[in-house]
């Protein structure tokens, strides 16, 4: 379940050293700040997924965006990683974070939760929690509830320390207690009402000042004000009639998993989301995500979260704009912040128009805006409306600010698509020019004497075991048999239940195999073959886990690593005779050697530099390389690899598994036709690709002369196609109706050059546009060259005014432009 919110907030003048009130209007229509009703926009941006470096600029776009807001949840595992020691430095700096958006004039929404779904590691709760003794997470038991406290109110006082509250002056306007609990209360019965009720009454004991907001939460206790989750919240009513209707995340698009495709949410349907939304009587709006980032380490959680958590955003994993969706939500929010002194006083009537079309007027004394919405799947309906005839596409909201001229429509697209490359590390020859270097890891210790770190007599859940210091967790024990034993024949396999994860298993040193299942799959059975010997023989399986479940009724219970049983089968014709091992005497040892070791952060190790090899398991390798030139940012293909980790100069920049293919099947060659119900199996591309092949490589990672990057190799693979790029702009294009303005840009790059320009009734899509049958009388190239080549951006009013009056009658005309970059 994906997690986020967008608040837009109009224009304001932001005063830094007086405190102002934070208040809900009784009319339920609007948020009162400092004595202002306002519609709030908002983008959700995590800082731990993006570097401390990229937040001022991810902010900046965000209100370039027209944001008002920026949301962010609080992850608790991040910073109290261990019990009682808190970690709020570098990237975890949460209050530098929030300053950063007071300084760019932003709001702030804080969602402490401190659950946190987020597909993010164990839903942002640490795993000693699940190891303390009597706990039970997310109801009515004490010792949860004492460190919930606890955390929620650490970071509270932090907040009042700094004065970032609203009713301090700071920019935070809203709480978040808990998130989502609504979807899986009934699994916790009468102690889940309890429990939400002591949240509130917890939440409002700290005396913040704001509202506290309960997402997914229908019978939120007073006062807390809930609120939406979802792709559609134009449907939602708030459970108190005097709470205003707020839509904390806006799902963009939706993660990923490994093995899954890439999912795609049109900007059409977002937008009609939103002014569907605000049509409707909406308030708050949180877009989930506006920048998505990267799971760096070991956050990503699932299981099965990719790496990459891009989430289709406005501003994508590399913070660049992701146009058109960036620049078509532009253009809906500003439209929206023009008309808010309407959306919250005036007074709303509704008409229903007919073929699923219903009119919407919002009237003050002196002003009135008009929302046409249509949610006919496939049909454009002409409607008459006050008098004027209006033709709404199928799917689409028009907005009409002085409910006469159309000002905008969500299926309308006016703004530049920018095409993004990648493009090879000028700084580097050929990716065969990485001199690699490697070490193998040793894992004797585990696989041929099955020593480790303690034992008991049963198998432990890699959460209890490993207390989540790794992936990796070594399973370990023996068995003696002797010629007159029962099981002994020449027919025998070792059978293991597994959580779904990864599992590779060793007998007597020997690799007999592996095992891994696919997203949302909890357990499976691995079985192989085995050559057992008379006497002692040591069984090793180490188990991996790709992070820990993060959301569903009571998943903190689902199990990791290897919950058995675990036996020996033996086939003797037609009997068979079944081992259980689960009771044996178990060693556990957590980790591999060279994690052990920080062999990724160390200079001190030998590493060889011959016979490198290849397809080899459980290998490390590392190369020297240098940073690319310029700012543009910069991903690592890691294709030819199995599956393992990946540093950059000591950091990680997360898990790879480029063997990992996505399905084959879904997708399709045509465009995504925007209009219908949106889920995220609707709009997918990548069928049979590798699930992630690039990484995203932070320039705050890397210094400007030479770099090291190191692998860590689990399944085998091979590094000699591993080679450093950039992401880029390469051209940008659009199709704009007449009376627009239209704005191209190279994203910090010059304009280099139009290929096409044509106003009329041009023919084609981005990259093949062709003329049709009527252009306006000036040269349009021409105009568009003289206009933008040179520049980093350039404005076009789309007018015949500007490209000469045309033959093409009464159709709406339009400019298609092609720009190189």
């Amino acid at each position: 379940m994906a997690i986020s919110n967008l608040a837009v907030l109009l224009f304001f003048s932001f005063v830094v050293n007086l405190a102002f009130a934070v208040n809900v209007s009784r009319d339920g229509r609007a948020i009162t700040i400092d004595g202002k009703h306002r519609v709030l926009l908002s983008g959700s941006i995590h800082y731990p997924r993006s570097t401390a470096e990229m937040w001022p600029d991810l902010i900046r776009k965000s209100r370039e965006g027209g944001l008002d807001a920026i949301e962010t949840y609080v992850f608790w595992n991040s910073h109290e990683p261990v019990r009682r020691q808190y970690n709020f430095a570098g990237n975890n700096d949460l209050v530098r974070f929030i300053k950063t958006i007071q300084k760019e004039g932003l709001y702030a929404v804080l969602r402490i939760g401190p659950y946190v779904c987020a597909e993010w590691n164990y839903g942002g709760f640490p795993v000693w929690l699940h190891n303390l003794p009597g706990i039970e997470l997310r109801t009515t038991n004490d010792v949860f509830m004492n460190e919930m406290q606890n955390f929620t109110t650490l970071i509270v006082d932090m907040m009042k320390q700094e004065n970032l509250f609203a009713s301090q002056g700071g920019p935070i306007i809203l709480a978040q207690i808990e998130n989502e609990y609504g979807n899986v209360i009934t699994s916790y019965g009468d102690a889940g009402k309890a429990y939400i009720d002591w949240c509130a009454n917890m939440a409002e004991s700290l005396d913040i000042g704001v509202p506290w907001i309960m997402c997914q939460e229908s019978d939120a206790p007073q006062p807390m004000i809930n609120t939406c989750n979802g792709w559609y919240c134009d449907q939602f009513t708030p459970n108190n009639p005097n709470s205003p209707k707020m839509w904390t995340e806006n799902w963009t698009g939706w993660f990923k998993s490994w093995g899954g495709k890439d999912p795609h949410r049109t900007a059409e349907d977002v937008a009609f989301a939103v002014a569907r939304f605000f049509q409707t009587g909406g308030t708050f709006q949180n877009y989930y995500m506006y920048h998505g980032g990267t799971n760096f380490g070991r956050t990503a959680g699932g299981p099965y979260i990719t790496t990459s958590y891009d989430y289709d955003a406005p501003l994508d994993e590399y913070g660049n704009l992701n146009q058109p969706k960036y620049g078509h939500l532009k253009q809906l929010h500003d439209i929206l912040h023009s008309i808010e002194e309407t959306l919250t006083h005036g007074n709303i009537s509704s008409q229903d128009l007919g073929n699923s079309v219903t009119a919407t007027i919002y009237a003050t004394e002196t002003a009135s805006s008009c929302f046409l919405g249509n949610t006919n799947t496939s049909s454009d309906i002409t409607v008459i409306f006050q008098g004027n005839q209006y033709e709404v596409p199928a799917w689409s909201v028009s907005i009409l600010p002085d409910c006469k001229i159309v000002g905008y429509n969500t299926a309308k697209v006016n703004t530049q698509t920018s095409i993004m490359v990648k493009k090879p590390n000028s700084e580097e020859e050929p990716p065969s020019s990485l001199k690699w270097s490697w070490r193998p890891e040793n894992n004797d210790k585990a696989i041929i004497f099955g020593k480790g770190q303690e034992s008991t007599n049963q198998l432990l859940d890699q959460k209890v075991a490993a207390n989540d210091a790794s992936d990796y967790l070594w399973y370990m024990t023996s068995v003696n048999l002797k010629e007159n034993d029962l099981i002994w024949s020449n027919n025998m396999s070792l059978r293991v239940n597994g959580t779904g994860q990864i599992l590779h298993g060793y007998v007597n040193g020997k690799y007999i195999g592996s095992q891994w299942a696919a997203y949302g799959i909890f357990n499976y059975v691995f079985e192989e073959r085995v050559k057992l010997t008379k006497g002692k023989n040591v069984i090793s399986l180490l188990s991996a886990t790709v992070g820990f479940a993060n959301y569903g009724p009571k998943y903190d219970l689902i199990e990791a690593g290897l919950p058995g049983p675990v036996q020996l089968v033996g086939n003797k014709g037609d009997e068979t005779i079944i081992k259980d091992l689960s009771g044996h005497k178990w060693t556990y040892k957590v980790g591999l050697e060279g994690f052990d070791n920080k062999i990724y952060n160390s200079d001190s190790l030998k590493w060889q530099e011959d016979d490198v090899p290849i397809n080899r398991m459980m290998t490390w390798y590392k190369a020297p390389f240098k940073a690319p030139l310029g700012t543009d940012p910069v991903v690592v293909d890691l294709l030819g690899l199995g599956k393992g980790m990946a540093w950059i100069n000591g950091k990680s920049i997360g898990r790879y598994w480029p063997s990992y293919l996505a399905e084959e099947d879904g997708c399709k060659s045509e465009p995504c036709d925007y209009r219908g119900s949106y889920d995220n199996n609707k709009c997918v591309t990548n069928c049979g690709q590798p699930t992630q092949r690039w990484y995203h490589v932070p320039r705050s990672f890397m210094e400007n002369d030479v770099n090291t990057i190191v692998l860590f190799e689990e399944f085998g693979g091979n590094p000699s196609a591993v080679n450093f790029q950039t992401v880029s702009i390469a051209s940008a294009c659009a199709k704009t109706d007449e009376n627009n303005t239209l704005e191209l840009s190279c994203q910090g790059r010059p304009i280099s050059g139009i290929s096409f320009a044509s106003f009329g009734d041009p023919k084609g899509t981005c990259g093949a546009f062709e003329k049709g049958t009527c252009e306006g009388a000036n040269d349009a190239l021409s105009i568009i060259k003289n206009a933008c080549v040179g520049k980093e951006s350039c404005t076009i009013d789309v007018s015949e005014k500007v490209f000469g009056s045309s033959s093409c009658g009464n159709i709406v005309k339009r400019l298609a432009v092609e720009a190189a970059c």
